[in-house]
């Protein structure tokens, strides 16, 4: 008669399991949840710390080995996910919110606001809590791109974000009319900044993602003064002359002490939709070459495609998403690269004690 599996047992032979970007046990860090053991069949409840995990189907193979090489008695092995997003826990921090991801570049035509959104867009998409907060006062893009013209209201003398989807949403392009410019200095810059952090009702988030405008001036500044940003995320293109705007976004992120979560190389080639060669219309691999010499991680690259090109300008972006688009998958890679990241560094900075572990 084959041995009993006992859950004390699967326990022991969970010991050593790893999460594959933070490096430490599973038990350690409290993300086996529960087990359940029937007959010879067990049953683990994993809790993700976000639920945009890109190596969760390495979690699953390596709980599954670990089980079936140390208990040669089990027969089947379920692995169930859930995800608790957790913050960093430093204090002045936005009511709510988790973690405040901005995303910037050195230069305007780069597509950082088609990034941005994206990225929040896929943040949302995978199941997290998130807002996005469009600060490029001087040219807010964001409510074109996802085709809102909604104005937020105000309760209990707290701003209320539009909704787009679910998301909430905040940009200076929703209080003025379309083609009015901000011509404001600093300090009024300042204070909407402030009033769009601390004034708005932006409820429980996994991230805020704040779209900056595409300078190294007094938005960047403002932000590191008002809150402890999670990190930035830098968008450039592969040619030379964008690479050099992104080395001066990467030094300004590092003069303020916001931490690079990345860097993002948009338009790294175009592929043909009729015949499907791809034509590398920038160059190659230059915003690679320029993360690993700069020692930040490399996010990944998103193709040059006309889809996405219309369906911004036409406010449709949320469809990519929506939909089984071409271009889902690589935004969706981005933003679990960039999950992955905010996980890593969240850990290292809460220096989580052992928690108790289960058994």
């Amino acid at each position: 008669m084959a041995e009993t599996v006992t859950r004390e047992a699967v326990l022991e032979a969970l010991r050593g399991v790893k999460d594959p970007e933070l490096g430490r046990d599973l038990l350690e860090l409290g993300m086996i949840k529960s087990v359940e053991v029937a007959g010879n069949d067990v049953a683990v409840h994993v809790e993700l710390t976000t639920p945009a995990c890109p190596l969760k189907g390495q979690i699953e193979r390596d709980i599954t080995a670990a089980l079936k090489t140390k208990l040669p008695q089990v027969r089947g092995v379920r692995v169930e996910f859930t995800a608790q997003v957790r913050g960093m826990s430093r204090g002045g921090e936005l009511p709510g919110v988790k973690h405040t991801i901005a995303v910037g570049s050195g230069k305007g035509g780069v597509g950082k606001s088609t990034i941005a959104v994206s990225l929040a867009l896929a943040l949302r998409s995978s199941g997290a809590r998130v807002g996005l907060l469009d600060a490029d006062i001087y040219g807010p893009s964001v409510p074109v791109l996802l085709g809102i013209s909604e104005r937020p209201t105000v309760e209990d003398q707290r701003i209320v974000p539009v909704q787009a989807g679910g998301m909430p949403v905040m940009s200076m392009g929703f209080l003025i009319p379309q083609h009015e410019a901000v011509i404001w200095r600093g300090p009024m810059l300042h204070g909407a900044i402030q009033q769009f952090l601390h004034n708005v009702h932006w409820g429980e988030l996994d991230y805020l993602v704040i779209d900056l405008p595409p300078t190294t001036g007094d938005v960047p500044l403002s932000l590191a003064q008002l809150l402890p940003l999670t990190g930035a995320v830098v968008v450039c293109t592969p040619q030379d002359v964008a690479l050099a705007d992104a080395i001066r976004a990467i030094t300004a992120f590092r003069k303020l002490k916001i931490e690079l979560l990345g860097l993002v190389e948009n338009m790294s080639y175009f592929l043909c939709p009729h015949c499907g060669e791809r034509t590398e219309l920038f160059g190659s691999g230059g915003a690679r070459r320029l993360a690993e010499r700069e020692e930040i991680p490399f996010l990944g690259g998103v193709p040059l495609n006309l889809d996405l090109r219309q369906l911004g300008d036409e406010g449709r972006l949320a469809e990519i998403f929506d939909n089984n688009h071409p271009m889902r998958q690589p935004l969706m890679a981005l933003a679990e690269q960039l999950a992955a990241r905010i996980s890593v560094i969240t850990e290292r900075e809460r220096r989580l004690p052992k928690l108790e572990i289960l058994g």
